[in-house]
């Protein structure tokens, strides 16, 4: 593939070091002869030429002789010959290898893509409406003005830009930053994975601002504590949630009170993996993951003590976030990584199906918490 792609690259090389006057010389004489082109209208021709030009001399190059021309001057990289015998971890290596190169080209490749089609499918209005202007403003002149003059015009915008325009814009980030308008829209596009974070952290900033008015109304109208009306107070408490081992209050040690959410009555199935522990039978467990008002609680599956679960308060979370084991698979992981402080590394809830649903609950209910001890506070 780079063999087949060199042609490709080292034009792009050239032209980029043309656009960057890396000969100043070389840069100056293209520029003139671009612009006087353009300006009597030779501008088709010029480039047709210059292709014809580049064939003629391939086909001096495949008949023996030895024509290189370039602006940039080429490197000679020493290339290792592949071994026939590898071993099971080399070949693994390189499969890991070719993957993680791969998955970052089509992730460039599907970027791209997905900031055209927000452009064009009104993703971000602010920024289509910019686009939708100047279509009109360039129909209008298509309507008006002679293709001469419009041939012209353009072309030389399109010789003053990539020639003088953007090499100061490179030379002056600042610059650029803010005067370089098509540079800014591109910045400013985001693809899907951006837009999904963006409405997450606005459905999050809803989520807070509701919390803390209903926290605020119920601290106003709030009058005294009673069971509901045809439940006692004891019969409310004695409806447990029970577990594969026994009551949930009981495994965990919990007051009575605490029970699993609606969402998570029988749990998520999961993983723990604790980075902190070196032995393997300390380093993962498998289990069941319950989230209640205050806590969340961890059930191992294996047979034993209940040392082996894990209680971690709501309020003692430092950090809560999406976590993907292994950064080589494809996909955004099936793990959530808990950091609390008594732990030196994050707590890895992994092999988790409904990773999205759990992360959107706890984390829910963390902000709840957090909120409402940030608000008794003040």
């Amino acid at each position: 593939l780079e063999r087949g792609a060199k042609p490709v690259t080292n034009f792009v090389k050239n032209l980029s070091a043309l656009l960057d006057w890396y000969s100043i010389y070389t840069s100056a004489i293209a520029f003139i002869i671009y612009i006087n082109a353009v300006w009597h209208g030779w501008a088709i021709p010029m480039f047709l030429f210059l292709a014809i030009l580049r064939l003629s001399l391939n086909y001096l190059i495949a008949r023996g002789w030895r024509i290189q021309w370039s602006i940039v001057p080429e490197v000679s990289e020493h290339m290792e010959h592949p071994k026939e015998d590898l071993t099971v971890s080399e070949k693994f290596q390189l499969v890991l290898d070719v993957a993680q190169k791969a998955q970052n080209l089509f992730g460039k490749m599907a970027d791209i893509l997905e900031k055209f089609k927000n452009l064009f499918m009104w993703v971000q209005p602010e920024i289509t409406q910019k686009l939708y202007i100047a279509l009109w403003a360039a129909f209008i002149a298509s309507c008006f003005l002679p293709y001469r003059i419009l041939g012209l015009a353009l072309g030389l915008y399109a010789g003053v830009k990539f020639f003088l325009i953007d090499f100061i814009f490179k030379r002056c980030p600042r610059l650029r930053a803010k005067y370089d308008t098509p540079y800014i829209i591109w910045i400013s596009l985001l693809t899907d994975p951006q837009l999904k974070e963006r409405s997450n952290a606005t459905v999050l900033r809803r989520v807070r601002v509701m919390n803390l008015f209903l926290q605020t109304a119920a601290s106003r109208s709030y009058v005294g504590s009673s069971a509901p009306t045809g439940i006692s107070k004891d019969e409310d408490t004695s409806r447990f949630h029970t577990t594969k081992r026994g009551n949930f209050h009981e495994v965990f040690n919990l007051s009575e009170n605490e029970r699993p959410l609606p969402v998570c009555e029988n749990g998520w199935r999961c993983c723990l993996i604790n980075r902190d522990r070196k032995m393997p039978t300390d380093y993962i467990r498998n289990g069941v993951l319950y989230v209640t008002e205050n806590y969340l609680c961890f059930e191992s599956s294996k047979s034993g003590s209940s040392k082996r679960n894990k209680v971690i308060k709501l309020s003692d979370i430092t950090d809560i976030q999406k976590y993907k084991v292994l950064s080589v698979l494809p996909g955004s992981g099936m793990g959530i990584a808990v950091s609390t402080p008594s732990t030196q590394k994050p707590l890895v809830f992994g092999a988790m199906v409904h990773r999205d649903e759990a992360f959107e609950t706890i984390f829910s209910q963390y902000v709840k918490i957090t909120s409402a001890s940030s608000s008794s506070e003040s």
